[in-house]
């Protein structure tokens, strides 16, 4: 079947949204000042170059030269056990698991941008009711918030690579940058910017240690889009003789330069308002809307635009996630697209349901096993197991089954005397980094 072919701009950008996600906005800045900041910095984007990068280009060389879905794109490439390999494109199923607690969060957000236009919370503490009532108690504006984002996503699967995917990211990927750039703009002008430069990039050598080798591996990993097959299916729509070198450095770029945007403005920030950082959720649906609230007016349309940005990210990294699977139905079992898309949709809408409800005061105990709770569950699977394993995978498909001859035929052209650097990078650096990151997740291996 012949697939619909991305622009050029329109792959970057897809690509680009496929990578930036909650992640960038809410997690990085976090862990870059908790691990050392500068340092860390200079660890991330080394390991970004060597193991991301690296990892990106094999993936976007599979989706390129297998040019269908990725079960098909490995068991077409493989030279031999075509039946074996095949398996090594089902890491599409992570981002459809990925999908059924990322959609309860991308409604979450869609929440505070209502919130946002009416009442901000006057305090952090009000501010932690705020949110923990949402969380626990508030069962049904949740389900409706899922349901938009459900719809939404759906609807966008349904028009195609040029109809759907392609144009979303060429309308929200713009608008995401010039929000994110107008905020930091502004942060600049405020007297705890240096504080906050601070925080991010002056080096604490102290700080650092073997874990954070290990999170800024994980972490340059995870915020590519890596490992689900997302760059994999959108690089099977990509013009012949595309440059598959420059555009995984422009997606780097763009994935990266977001996230030192974003952190440096949300620090200014709070350290201007008195506010303490926080991770994961307490920064951006705690610490964050009281701050917004000290900026009186200005705060709540700065708090509009963020949140704004926030479903920008959170429904272009969306899309991604279920592309593959929404591709692996058309392709395999000559599915329609409408219903591919709504069949993958009804899968991460129905599983998500129950996501949501095991945060809930009535039904956690019930949905909560082995110290985890149902939505946690799939969080620590999809990050931990599945999301490296298919990096490795993918590794070691273009590092060792490719035969060298046809990955260089492709590549050297662009990475010229990098190529060699590339290849070991893919063969030696990238899966033994990934393998210990895996144990680590796991906690089986506690450097």
């Amino acid at each position: 079947m012949k697939i619909a072919r991305f622009s050029r701009i329109g792959f970057i950008l897809a690509a680009a949204g496929s990578a930036v996600g909650l992640g960038n906005i809410w997690k990085f800045p976090y862990i870059a000042g908790e691990n050392g900041g500068g340092a860390f910095v200079l660890i991330y984007l080394f390991t970004v170059m060597f193991i991301g990068f690296s990892i990106m280009i094999a993936e976007m060389l599979i989706g390129y030269l297998g040019r269908r879905d990725g079960v098909s794109s490995f068991e077409t490439l493989a030279p031999s056990n075509k039946s074996l390999w095949k398996y090594g494109g089902f890491m599409g199923m992570a981002g459809l698991l990925i999908m059924t607690f990322y959609s309860v969060v991308i409604g979450w957000i869609f929440h505070y941008i209502f919130l946002a236009l009416s009442a901000l919370p006057a305090s952090v503490s009000e501010a932690e009711v705020l949110f923990t009532g949402m969380l626990k108690d508030d069962i049904s504006s949740q389900l409706i918030f899922h349901t938009i984002a459900f719809l939404l996503i759906t609807t966008v699967l349904t028009r195609g690579i040029k109809g759907g995917i392609e144009k979303l990211n060429i309308i929200l990927m713009p608008l995401l940058f010039v929000i994110v750039g107008g905020m930091f703009i502004y942060a600049t002008t405020l007297d705890a910017f240096s504080q906050a430069w601070n925080f991010m990039f002056a080096p604490d050598w102290s700080k650092l240690n073997s874990d954070s080798f290990v999170t800024a591996v994980g972490h340059a990993f995870f915020t590519l889009s890596l490992g689900m097959g997302a760059i994999l299916t959108y690089s099977a729509s990509l013009p012949k003789k595309s440059n598959l070198v420059t555009s995984s450095l422009i997606v780097v770029a763009l994935d990266t330069g977001i996230a030192l945007l974003a952190g440096l403005m949300l620090f200014t920030f709070l350290y201007e308002y008195g506010a303490e950082p926080s991770a994961g959720p307490g920064l951006v649906f705690i610490s964050l809307p009281a701050v917004f609230y000290e900026m009186g007016v200005l705060g709540n349309f700065f708090a509009v635009i963020f949140f704004l940005a926030l479903a920008f990210a959170g429904l272009t990294s969306a899309v991604s996630l279920v592309e593959p699977m929404v591709q692996y139905g058309i392709e395999r079992f000559k599915m329609s697209r409408l219903s591919a898309s709504v069949a993958m949709g009804l899968f991460f809408y129905l599983i998500g349901i129950i996501a949501l409800l095991s945060n809930t005061s009535a039904y956690s105990e019930a949905l909560t096993f082995g110290g985890k709770n149902f939505f946690d569950w799939i969080d620590f699977i999809t990050a931990s197991i599945m999301l490296p394993l298919g990096g490795l995978i993918m590794s070691i498909f273009v590092g060792y089954i490719i035969e060298k001859e046809r990955v260089e035929s492709v590549l050297k052209p662009h990475l010229g005397f990098l190529f060699p650097i590339w290849y070991f990078s893919l063969r030696y650096v990238a899966p033994v980094a990934l393998f210990i990151v895996m144990l680590n997740l796991m906690g089986i291996l506690s450097l």
